[in-house]
């Protein structure tokens, strides 16, 4: 689905290379028969300012939004897991699922960065894609609530997400949801992060094993593939929330 391509390069992070072909990416979604006349009209309007703004503007609104905090965060395992344990293996199983069908990560981003997982599916047949979409639903109109409350027309990317799936989800529940959290993007909300994470060396404590310095290794091509499971809404919602 070449639409999925498209979204994958919006959602990542701006760079001279997509603002110059913005119009492309525009008219592919415009073209896209399972965008409803007034998402993509919506759209339109969105790129034709992402097209026109001074790139460095981009960039700080991108980081703005998804660098700081968790409840808009890009990583899906983020929502699903948190910090836990649980989130390791969910990498590894996610990374089998990827080797499995020939796909290759040639960034240091982590295999749930919501964009590479959108251009996996790019790659797949479309039933699988649409499933594939359909696994993270809950997870992709929550965060595109979160961005819509707070004006940003990223949020659009991910209503074509769920039009592209055809999930049968109400978005204005979830934008009703975000309009009630307390945003964690905050200077004092990032504070009472960091003072919940304080950082410790381990010289006391001896043994308290060694952290992770990346992504987990891409498992052998003979690996048998796990599949991956994603939870809920409520679970999602009850991992990012402050």
């Amino acid at each position: 689905m070449i639409e999925l391509k498209a979204i994958a390069r919006l959602m990542d992070y701006p760079t001279v290379e997509v603002q110059a072909h913005a119009a492309e990416l525009s008219q592919i979604l415009r073209d896209c028969p399972l965008l409803s006349f007034k998402l993509k009209a919506r759209l339109k309007s969105w790129l034709a300012m992402y097209e026109t703004t001074d790139l460095m503007d981009l960039q700080e609104t991108y980081g703005g939004l998804f660098d700081r905090g968790r409840a808009t965060s890009l990583l899906l395992f983020e929502h699903v897991h948190g910090e836990s344990r649980d989130r390791g293996q969910a990498m590894v199983d996610l990374m089998a699922l990827y080797n499995s069908h020939g796909f290759e990560i040639n960034t240091r981003e982590l295999p749930d960065y919501i964009p590479m997982y959108l251009e996996y599916l790019s790659c797949r047949p479309q039933e699988e894609a649409e499933n594939g979409i359909l696994d993270v639903a809950h997870i992709l109109a929550l965060v595109g609530a979160r961005l819509e409350d707070r004006g940003s027309g990223y949020g659009l990317l991910f209503r074509a997400l769920l039009d592209l799936s055809q999930a049968d989800i109400s978005v204005d529940e979830f934008l009703e949801r975000a309009s009630k959290e307390e945003r964690d993007d905050s200077l004092e909300a990032l504070d009472k992060i960091w003072e919940e994470e304080a950082v410790t060396f381990g010289i006391d404590d001896k043994s308290a094993p060694c952290p992770s310095a990346g992504p987990p290794v891409r498992p052998n091509d003979n690996q048998q593939t796990t599949p991956v499971h994603f939870v809920n809404d409520s679970a999602a919602v009850a991992v990012t929330n402050p």
